[in-house]
């Protein structure tokens, strides 16, 4: 798997590569770009080995000195987009979990196929609004947040019509570990199951489990992932949110989904495990 912020670099050297493209066409050496932009001769070989990121009036500046000023736009857009990879929580966060949950409905909304992993967590499509708050609950008072809770539980199960509306699959992958864990205690935890079991049922939903007997050799247990069609994917890091949207690292995703896939159990055997978890709530 990529690292967490793979994405992030190389989409920073593909913008360094496309500025040296930019400056060679136009005939000029970095230095003499340098002395006709007023900068320090490094700072192109700096921007275009990506050991620097331009600011969007560095790109300007660069644009307009090759003489191909119309490229600006384009060159922002692109960096505007890699600012957006790798988003730290407390940027994220800032104003509160409601904008947080906001920030991706119309990405879930233009989805039409969900795969979805997870390792410690029943996931949001799948969610209950009491096993919501226990979550938000804790993600407020750890990262000392506003609080809006009750209006970020609202968005997210909002955001829950595409798993019944539309033409939208889901297809989920849990850790057997995932129906263990007890958020927002035995109550919450038993109702979520419950939900977990009824949604399993629904014509585009697939869930499937992976034992803790699985035999792991092959692929052990990997950070929680959302793979949107073949276009994107998220990654909740401790620290921060990760968008992946390079192709090889989504294929990377896709290939870590489908391993997953052959460990995991469906059907009956699925409900078993569920089943099982609920019982053991007492």
């Amino acid at each position: 798997m990529p690292s967490p912020s793979s994405s992030v670099q190389e989409a920073r050297r593909a913008l360094g590569q496309r500025l040296r493209e930019i400056r060679k066409d136009a005939g000029l050496t970095a230095r003499a770009l340098a002395a006709r932009a007023g900068w320090h001769e490094s700072k192109c070989s700096r921007y275009e080995s990506a050991a620097r990121t331009p600011s969007e009036d560095d790109l300007r500046t660069w644009a307009e000195q090759c003489g191909m000023p119309q490229l600006a736009d384009e060159l922002i857009t692109t960096l505007r987009g890699i600012d957006g990879m790798y988003v730290e929580w407390r940027r994220m966060e800032r104003s509160g979990l409601r904008k947080a949950q906001e920030s991706v409905v119309p990405l879930w909304e233009r989805t039409r196929r969900f795969r979805i992993y997870s390792s410690w967590l029943i996931p949001g499509p799948v969610q209950t609004a009491p096993y919501v708050k226990a979550l938000l609950t804790s993600i407020r008072d750890r990262r000392g947040l506003i609080d809006d809770v009750d209006e970020a539980v609202h968005v997210r199960m909002d955001k829950q019509h595409v798993v019944h509306e539309g033409n939208h699959s889901f297809a989920i992958l849990l850790e057997e570990a995932a129906l263990r864990y007890r958020i927002g205690g035995p109550e919450v935890m038993t109702g979520q199951l419950r939900h977990l079991l009824s949604t399993a049922a629904l014509p585009s939903v697939s869930v499937g489990i992976i034992p803790l007997t699985a035999d792991r050799s092959g692929i052990w247990p990997v950070e929680g992932f959302f793979l949107y069609d073949a276009d994107v994917a998220n990654v909740e890091l401790v620290s921060a949110h990760l968008t992946v949207t390079q192709s090889h690292e989504i294929n990377l995703y896709a290939d870590a989904f489908a391993r997953l896939s052959e460990l995991a159990v469906y059907g009956g055997k699925a409900r078993d495990l569920i089943t099982d978890a609920i019982d053991a709530l007492g």
